[in-house]
This record gives C-alpha cells, sequence and structure tokens, in this order.
C-alpha cells in the first residue's frame, strides 16, 4: 500500500515498525458540542483505512483520544451552570450516538486527556529539565520552538513565516509569540490538578503526545487527522514529542480535506453550519459515510442538499442488488452454469480492482466504482442464473468489499411479522381472484407500515423504506 505523506509531501510505500502490525492515533473531538459533519470525514475515512488495513491482514492498534478538558468546555460549562465533566460526559455519549450511526468501529482504546494527567506532567518535567520548555509566574508552562530545529517541517514553512503571524495576547508571560502553552496555570473558579508548577491544566497539544507515548510508544506508524490539525497542532506534537523521546514520533501522517457547503466554506457566521445530528434526521447516517468516503481523502468534498440525495439514490442500488440476491438465493436451484468459473473469474476482477485502488493512498472514490462495477456483473450474470452456488459466492464478495468501506450496514435481515405476512399473503389472493381493488388496498395499508412491494416474475419482493 502507498500512502501519501504529508511530512514529505509523496506518496511512500507503507512499511511499518513491526511486520504485520501498525500503530495508528487519530485525533478526536473536543468534547463540548455535538461533532459538526466536519468531523465525521476524519471519523469514517480514518475508520475505512482501519477495516482496510484489517482486511489485508493487519494487525492494527488504532487509538483516538476524547479531549475532555479545554477552554471551550469550560466555557460550555459556564453557560450551562454545569461542570466541565458533566459537559464532558454529555457529549462523549452523544459523540457515541453520531459515531455508531455513521458505524464508526470503537478504536483499540479512547483515552480522555483528565485520566492522562500524570504522564502529561512527566512529559512536561522532562522538557523543561532538558531545556525545550519554561514555566513562568502565573504557573503556565510553555515551549519554545526555536529550541527545536525541526519545526516546521510537517507543514513545510520556515519558524521565520510562521513566526510573522504571531503574537502574545494580554495576560500571557510566554518569552517568544510562537511559544505555545504545555501547562495554563489555573484561574478562579477553573478545573485543576496538582503539578510541580502549581495548580493547573493541561494544554491541548501535549495530550495527545501523552497519550501516544502511554498506549503506543515514542514512535507510531501513522498519524491522522483533518488538514486544519496541521498547523499548529501536530506541528507541535513534533515538536514536543521528539524533543522529549529523541526519536521521530510519527513515520506517516495522513491528512484529510476540508468539507464546503453548497461550495462554500462552513462557518458558524456564515449559517451554513450543519451537525450530524442535523443532517442524519433529515436523510440518515449512512448518506453521510457514503459522502465522506466518495471522494479521494485529500480532496475538498462539497456538501449540499442536492449532493447528499445522490448518495442516498447511490445506496439504494447497493441495497436493491444486495436485496436481490437474498431473493435469488431463496429461489434458486442447484443448477450450475456452463461458465460458471468464468463468472467467477470476473467477479473476482472487481476485488483486484478494489483492492489497487485501495492501495492507491486509500482510493476510496475508485474502491467504490469497483463496487458498482461488480454491482453491474451480479445483475448480468448472477441474478437470473438460478444458481446457489453463484449468488452464494456474489453474496460473499458484494459482503466483503462493502464491510471493508462500512457500507450496507442497516440491512433488514430480520422476517415479518405475523400480521404482514398475512397481508401480503392476502394481497395475492386478491389479486389472484382478481380483485385489483383489494390487492391496493393491502398494499397501501403495508406501504403506510413502512412495507413497500415489488411484483416480480419470479414473485413478491419487499423492502423497508
Amino acid at each position: 500500500m502507498r500512502i501519501y505523506n504529508t511530512l514529505t509531501r509523496r506518496k511512500e510505500e507503507l512499511k511499518t515498525i513491526t511486520d504485520g502490525e501498525v500503530k495508528i492515533y487519530a485525533c478526536g473531538p473536543t468534547v463540548y458540542n455535538y461533532i459538526h459533519i466536519g468531523n465525521s470525514r476524519p471519523l469514517c475515512v480514518f475508520d475505512t483505512l482501519r477495516r482496510y488495513l484489517e482486511y489485508r491482514g493487519y494487525k492494527v492498534n488504532f487509538v483516538q483520544n476524547f479531549t475532555d478538558i479545554d477552554d471551550k468546555i469550560i466555557k460550555k460549562a459556564i453557560e450551562e451552570n454545569s461542570d466541565y465533566k458533566t459537559v464532558s460526559e454529555k457529549y462523549i455519549k452523544e459523540f457515541w450516538t453520531d459515531a455508531k450511526g455513521l458505524n464508526f468501529r470503537e478504536a483499540t482504546v479512547h483515552p480522555k486527556a483528565t485520566e492522562n494527567i500524570d504522564e502529561i506532567i512527566n512529559i512536561i518535567s522532562t522538557l523543561v529539565e532538558k531545556g525545550y520548555a519554561y514555566p513562568v509566574e502565573n504557573g503556565d508552562v510553555y515551549f519554545s520552538p526555536k529550541k527545536f530545529s525541526g519545526y516546521g517541517k510537517l507543514s513545510h514553512q520556515p519558524l521565520e513565516e510562521l513566526e510573522a503571524g504571531a503574537r502574545i495576547n494580554i495576560g500571557e508571560l510566554k518569552r517568544e509569540p510562537m511559544d505555545f502553552a504545555l501547562w495554563k496555570g489555573a484561574k478562579p473558579g477553573e478545573p485543576y490538578w496538582e503539578s510541580p508548577w502549581g495548580k493547573g491544566r493541561p494544554g491541548w497539544h501535549i495530550e495527545c503526545s501523552a497519550m501516544i507515548h502511554r498506549f503506543l510508544g515514542n514512535t507510531i506508524d501513522i498519524h491522522c487527522g483533518g488538514q486544519d490539525l496541521i498547523f499548529p497542532h501536530h506541528e507541535n506534537e513534533i515538536a514536543q514529542s521528539e524533543c522529549c523521546n529523541g526519536v521521530p514520533f510519527s513515520h506517516y501522517w495522513m491528512h484529510n480535506g476540508y468539507i464546503n457547503v453548497d461550495n462554500v466554506k462552513m462557518s458558524k457566521s456564515l449559517g451554513n453550519f450543519f451537525t450530524v445530528r442535523d443532517v442524519a434526521e433529515k436523510y440518515g447516517y449512512e448518506p453521510i459515510r457514503y459522502l465522506m468516503i466518495s471522494s479521494q481523502y485529500r480532496s475538498p468534498i462539497n456538501y449540499s442538499v442536492d449532493i447528499i440525495e445522490q448518495c442516498k439514490a447511490s445506496l439504494q442500488r447497493l441495497y436493491t442488488c444486495r436485496n436481490n440476491l437474498d431473493f435469488a438465493l431463496e429461489n434458486a436451484t442447484d443448477i450450475v452454469p456452463e461458465n460458471a468459473e468464468e463468472i467467477k473469474k470476473q467477479l473476482d476482477s472487481r476485488r483486484e480492482q478494489f483492492i489497487e485502488a485501495m492501495d492507491d493512498d486509500l482510493n476510496t472514490a475508485d474502491g467504490i466504482s469497483a463496487v458498482f462495477e461488480l454491482v453491474k456483473d451480479i445483475n448480468v450474470n448472477v441474478i437470473d442464473s438460478k444458481s446457489a452456488e453463484l449468488i452464494k459466492y456474489a453474496i460473499d464478495l458484494f459482503d466483503e468489499l462493502t464491510n471493508v468501506l462500512g457500507l450496507v450496514y442497516n440491512r433488514d435481515t430480520g422476517s415479518l411479522d405475523e400480521e404482514i405476512e398475512k397481508l401480503i399473503e392476502a394481497r395475492q389472493n386478491a389479486r389472484k381472484e382478481k380483485n385489483w381493488a383489494e390487492a391496493d388496498r393491502i398494499r397501501d395499508e403495508l406501504k403506510a407500515q413502512g412495507i413497500v412491494l415489488e411484483d416480480t416474475p419470479q414473485g413478491v419482493k419487499w423492502h423497508r423504506e
């Protein structure tokens, strides 16, 4: 597999630290509100990365954090007349509602910043001892980027250019504009932890370095997140981690592109800001996941009503194919067509096409195209074959590929309840008796219950709306 590495700005063959194993860290949400559709892209993209690596035989250790103490969380707690812990726990719970709706699989571990204070303090202490960081009189501790010769290597900007846009805010006691906080001295009424520098709490950047060190070690294979995190967050992670440990921090850096809304950058001030919950209530979660992986992950994505409707329609094609396979299997025989092996080879070629796409920097767009080519092959060569062997072969391959993408996960495989079965049977009897009015009435009654019928030469098919 080749991955575009933000650090080197080129595609590189994936060579892991340990053969057959991959250590991945993905920056998680700051839990002070519902996640927005921009947050959903790294969730879906890097969940797919993990699924694909596992599909290819790797053992994946996947860590994603929760930032559960932060200025935004403290502000939210004040607004809600609550406390930081109540706010963070509430929105972690809401996160899981949306994440599971998007078919995001739980990481190997989901550490919280507040559960890793000792690790954070140890790293800061090491940085102070080595001369890369310094405490000031109000209890803050700052890191000095000028002490790290590699600063700017991820964002590919020299320190002088980065420094041009930096400034020291009122009340900050740092020495240089580019210096960033590792530890923040507690202000009156704020939550705090004891430290060698007094009561305070961790800065944003240091928590990821601490959690990576604790759960994955000094050096990891892949660090991933949104493009907006390249600077300063990931740049600062590299600096503090490599200065502390003296070894490379991450071999590969993967960053997903931005999301626009109706071709305009999403912004609360513009009124085009949508949470995942907002969109899911109208269109469901799966079209969101489909949208997030429908383009190559480094490309920008445009969200609009028309596009999400197109995603729904594309998903319906996949569901129709899968449901048709189930229906065909119910009516299949032991007949094996003379060209069965040829058909299987054609189906197998779609797996090869899929793997080739995904091996090329996780090109999910072309991976999805391979799945739709498989759907065409199934419709032409399998559905009407009446061959149980071929149909099962196609089902296994369809499920194999869609599972890697995390799609087609809302299929209703349960049986209809007895009352609905009786209605379908009654409708069939009415049709036999040419009582079309009664047949239409029953059909409308079933539709009102969300059961859609389709009359085919092979019999009646049904699906839930």
